[in-house]
């Protein structure tokens, strides 16, 4: 704390930003001994010898924030029965490993979610995000990103671009952002009550 006490940055900005960290050369044991215990609040993921360390800042949250309590409220509204897996690590062994933003089963509990999302609010490489998810098995990804939400589906062993969510059949992404996005500047309760209307 005392070293960066005078340092010319500006604190702010970095508490709403991701900090990322990229290793490359990393092995799957080196991923393996990053535990979540030692890293609390961090998202750890690998693939294809890099390993990814993100800190979430608080935009990021907020936008996950939104997005779960909307999912939730959904199934409530469908009597869908849902299971969150949180921030599991989520593994294709020796190959992909991530710990998403949110992820969910539906209908029953489930080895793998149905359903991942994640937020972006960083360089990232797209491509390897899903190459990562598609090889682990997840049927649906929504990310979020640059103020859009794109939703992916598998489709021939690959993911296409959906405009509605498999899973959540009601959900279209167009409408479905605006939603998400008021939760820069409103509470997400009040956002939920006009999305249900919506629905």
């Amino acid at each position: 704390m005392l070293i960066t006490a005078n340092l010319p940055i500006n604190r702010h900005k970095f508490s709403q930003q991701d900090q990322i960290l990229t290793i490359t050369g990393a092995t799957w044991s080196d991923y393996q001994r990053f535990e979540s215990q030692e890293y609390p609040g961090y998202r750890v993921s690998y693939f294809n010898g890099e390993i990814t360390v993100v800190s979430p800042g608080r935009n990021h949250e907020k936008i996950a924030a939104v997005i779960d309590r909307l999912i939730i409220a959904y199934c409530e509204k469908y009597n869908l029965d849902d299971f969150p897996f949180g921030q599991t690590r989520l593994n294709l062994w020796g190959q992909a490993g991530r710990e998403p933003d949110l992820a969910y089963a539906f209908n029953f509990d489930k080895d793998l979610p149905d359903l991942v999302v994640e937020v972006i609010f960083s360089s990232g490489n797209l491509e390897t995000l899903k190459s990562s998810y598609r090889n682990i098995g997840i049927p649906e990804l929504w990310i979020w990103k640059d103020n859009k939400i794109i939703f992916y589906a598998i489709e021939q062993n690959d993911y296409a671009v959906v405009e509605s969510s498999r899973t959540l059949t009601r959900i279209k992404s167009e409408s479905f952002v605006k939603y998400v996005n008021r939760g820069f500047t409103e509470s997400p309760s009040s956002i939920k009550k006009d999305f249900l209307k919506d629905i």
